[in-house]
């Protein structure tokens, strides 16, 4: 049985982890640019850490 150490094995991250969910923050984390975040944000895995940016809600009342 031969081992061939030219072959490199390539991580592919899962497919959730490319998924942005809202999540609900208690303790306040910091978002993509630096800043704190709280209460209702957006979350994904990169596959190492979590990321967070902040969530916004969309009015349909008030774009109209």
């Amino acid at each position: 049985m031969s081992f061939d150490r030219n072959v490199r094995t390539v991580s592919r991250q899962s497919s959730w982890t490319e998924i942005w969910h809202l999540w609900t923050v208690v303790v306040p984390r910091r978002s993509i640019n630096g800043q704190f975040v709280y209460g209702k944000v957006w979350r994904r895995h990169d596959g190492r850490d979590w990321i967070y940016k902040k969530f916004t809600e969309f009015d349909s009342e008030e774009a109209a």
